[in-house]
Protein backbone atom coordinates (compact mmCIF):
# COMPACT_ATOMS: atom_id res chain seq x y z
CA UNK A 1 0.00 0.00 0.00
CA UNK A 2 3.01 2.70 0.94
CA UNK A 3 4.64 1.40 -2.38
CA UNK A 4 1.31 2.91 -3.99
CA UNK A 5 0.58 5.54 -2.43
CA UNK A 6 4.39 6.95 -3.55
CA UNK A 7 3.86 5.89 -6.63
CA UNK A 8 1.11 8.15 -6.79
CA UNK A 9 2.34 11.28 -5.29
CA UNK A 10 5.57 10.78 -8.11
CA UNK A 11 2.98 11.01 -10.89
CA UNK A 12 0.72 13.71 -9.45
CA UNK A 13 4.23 15.73 -8.70
CA UNK A 14 4.83 15.13 -12.33
CA UNK A 15 1.94 15.47 -14.17
CA UNK A 16 2.02 19.06 -14.21
CA UNK A 17 5.68 19.30 -16.06
CA UNK A 18 3.91 17.21 -18.75
CA UNK A 19 0.28 19.21 -18.35
CA UNK A 20 2.45 21.58 -21.31
CA UNK A 21 4.19 20.53 -24.15
CA UNK A 22 4.40 23.10 -27.01
CA UNK A 23 7.23 23.09 -29.32
CA UNK A 24 9.80 25.75 -31.01
CA UNK A 25 10.73 26.10 -34.89
CA UNK A 26 13.65 28.65 -34.86
CA UNK A 27 15.32 30.93 -37.46
CA UNK A 28 18.52 32.38 -37.91
CA UNK A 29 19.38 35.41 -40.51
CA UNK A 30 23.29 35.73 -41.51
CA UNK A 31 25.22 36.32 -37.97
CA UNK A 32 28.01 38.37 -39.75
CA UNK A 33 25.28 40.98 -40.23
CA UNK A 34 23.87 40.92 -36.36
CA UNK A 35 24.52 44.14 -34.69
CA UNK A 36 26.79 42.42 -32.53
CA UNK A 37 27.83 38.41 -32.05
CA UNK A 38 31.34 38.84 -32.23
CA UNK A 39 33.29 35.88 -30.67
CA UNK A 40 35.88 37.01 -27.68
CA UNK A 41 38.53 35.34 -25.54
CA UNK A 42 40.01 33.08 -28.63
CA UNK A 43 36.78 31.54 -30.01
CA UNK A 44 36.63 30.42 -33.66
CA UNK A 45 33.89 32.63 -35.23
CA UNK A 46 31.59 29.87 -36.39
CA UNK A 47 32.21 27.62 -33.16
CA UNK A 48 30.72 30.78 -31.65
CA UNK A 49 27.89 31.19 -34.08
CA UNK A 50 26.72 27.69 -33.19
CA UNK A 51 27.89 28.13 -29.29
CA UNK A 52 25.07 30.89 -29.65
CA UNK A 53 22.39 29.43 -31.76
CA UNK A 54 22.26 26.16 -29.33
CA UNK A 55 22.29 27.62 -26.50
CA UNK A 56 19.51 30.81 -27.42
CA UNK A 57 17.44 27.53 -29.25
CA UNK A 58 17.42 25.74 -25.43
CA UNK A 59 15.66 28.74 -24.01
CA UNK A 60 13.56 29.41 -27.05
CA UNK A 61 12.44 25.54 -26.90
CA UNK A 62 12.37 26.02 -23.08
CA UNK A 63 9.96 28.51 -22.99
CA UNK A 64 7.75 26.94 -25.61
CA UNK A 65 7.27 23.85 -23.74
CA UNK A 66 5.19 26.54 -21.66
CA UNK A 67 2.42 26.63 -23.95
CA UNK A 68 -0.70 24.23 -24.08
CA UNK A 69 0.04 20.65 -25.83
CA UNK A 70 0.26 21.12 -29.58
CA UNK A 71 0.90 24.89 -29.77
CA UNK A 72 3.91 25.74 -32.29
CA UNK A 73 6.10 28.99 -31.46
CA UNK A 74 7.93 30.06 -34.33
CA UNK A 75 10.31 32.26 -34.31
CA UNK A 76 13.01 34.57 -36.60
CA UNK A 77 15.54 35.83 -34.83
CA UNK A 78 16.62 39.12 -37.33
CA UNK A 79 19.14 41.02 -35.22
CA UNK A 80 20.87 40.09 -32.01
CA UNK A 81 23.19 42.35 -29.81
CA UNK A 82 24.64 39.96 -27.23
CA UNK A 83 25.06 41.81 -23.87
CA UNK A 84 28.21 43.52 -23.53
CA UNK A 85 30.69 44.11 -25.94
CA UNK A 86 34.04 42.82 -27.44
CA UNK A 87 37.11 45.33 -26.95
CA UNK A 88 39.19 45.26 -30.10
CA UNK A 89 41.36 42.96 -30.63
CA UNK A 90 43.94 41.71 -32.92
CA UNK A 91 41.78 42.45 -36.28
CA UNK A 92 41.52 38.77 -37.48
CA UNK A 93 38.18 38.36 -36.40
CA UNK A 94 39.11 36.53 -33.54
CA UNK A 95 39.43 38.79 -30.72
CA UNK A 96 41.19 37.58 -27.71
CA UNK A 97 39.50 40.30 -25.46
CA UNK A 98 36.48 38.83 -23.43
CA UNK A 99 33.02 40.14 -23.75
CA UNK A 100 33.09 43.15 -21.10
CA UNK A 101 29.75 43.95 -19.47
CA UNK A 102 28.83 47.24 -18.70
CA UNK A 103 25.13 49.09 -18.89
CA UNK A 104 26.06 50.81 -22.31
CA UNK A 105 26.24 47.62 -24.30
CA UNK A 106 22.66 46.44 -23.18
CA UNK A 107 21.16 43.14 -24.52
CA UNK A 108 18.43 43.35 -27.62
CA UNK A 109 17.36 41.24 -29.91
CA UNK A 110 14.84 41.73 -32.67
CA UNK A 111 12.15 38.84 -33.96
CA UNK A 112 9.42 37.73 -35.86
CA UNK A 113 7.53 35.43 -34.07
CA UNK A 114 4.20 32.94 -34.70
CA UNK A 115 2.45 31.40 -32.06
CA UNK A 116 -0.14 28.55 -33.18
CA UNK A 117 -2.55 26.33 -31.74
CA UNK A 118 -2.74 22.53 -32.71
CA UNK A 119 -5.46 23.47 -34.75
CA UNK A 120 -2.92 25.65 -36.80
CA UNK A 121 -5.27 28.66 -35.65
CA UNK A 122 -2.67 31.31 -35.41
CA UNK A 123 -2.89 32.65 -31.50
CA UNK A 124 -0.63 35.68 -31.03
CA UNK A 125 2.27 37.08 -33.81
CA UNK A 126 4.55 40.06 -34.11
CA UNK A 127 6.80 41.19 -36.49
CA UNK A 128 9.84 43.28 -36.09
CA UNK A 129 9.69 43.14 -32.09
CA UNK A 130 12.68 44.49 -30.20
CA UNK A 131 13.51 43.57 -27.13
CA UNK A 132 15.99 45.11 -24.72
CA UNK A 133 16.77 45.68 -21.62
CA UNK A 134 18.44 48.89 -20.91
CA UNK A 135 19.13 47.91 -16.84
CA UNK A 136 20.25 44.27 -17.95
CA UNK A 137 23.26 44.83 -14.60
CA UNK A 138 20.77 46.08 -11.93
CA UNK A 139 19.39 42.87 -10.27
CA UNK A 140 21.65 40.54 -8.37
CA UNK A 141 22.82 37.13 -10.38
CA UNK A 142 22.13 34.29 -8.42
CA UNK A 143 23.26 31.89 -11.17
CA UNK A 144 26.29 32.77 -13.82
CA UNK A 145 26.26 29.46 -15.35
CA UNK A 146 25.27 31.20 -18.52
CA UNK A 147 27.34 32.86 -20.98
CA UNK A 148 24.05 34.51 -22.44
CA UNK A 149 22.57 34.73 -18.88
CA UNK A 150 21.14 38.65 -19.72
CA UNK A 151 20.16 37.30 -23.76
CA UNK A 152 18.52 34.41 -22.39
CA UNK A 153 16.40 36.84 -19.50
CA UNK A 154 15.21 39.06 -21.71
CA UNK A 155 13.87 36.92 -23.88
CA UNK A 156 12.47 34.55 -21.08
CA UNK A 157 11.18 37.75 -19.19
CA UNK A 158 9.27 39.00 -22.10
CA UNK A 159 7.70 35.78 -22.66
CA UNK A 160 6.57 35.33 -19.07
CA UNK A 161 5.24 38.90 -18.61
CA UNK A 162 3.82 39.55 -22.33
CA UNK A 163 3.31 36.48 -24.69
CA UNK A 164 2.26 33.80 -22.16
CA UNK A 165 -0.93 36.34 -20.76
CA UNK A 166 -2.13 36.93 -24.14
CA UNK A 167 -1.74 33.31 -25.42
CA UNK A 168 -4.22 32.89 -22.13
CA UNK A 169 -6.67 35.31 -22.87
CA UNK A 170 -6.90 33.94 -26.26
CA UNK A 171 -8.08 30.90 -24.99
Amino acid sequence: MIKINKALLVTCLLLPAFAYSGEAEVKWQNFDEYSDVRPGSNWKKENYYNSVKRNHEKTFRKLASKLPDGYVFSVEVTDLDLAGEVLLGNGNGNSTEPRVMSSTYSPKITLNYTVKSNDGKVVSQDSNLKLKDMSYLDGIVMRYKDSYYYDNKLIAEWFEDKLLPSIDSAE
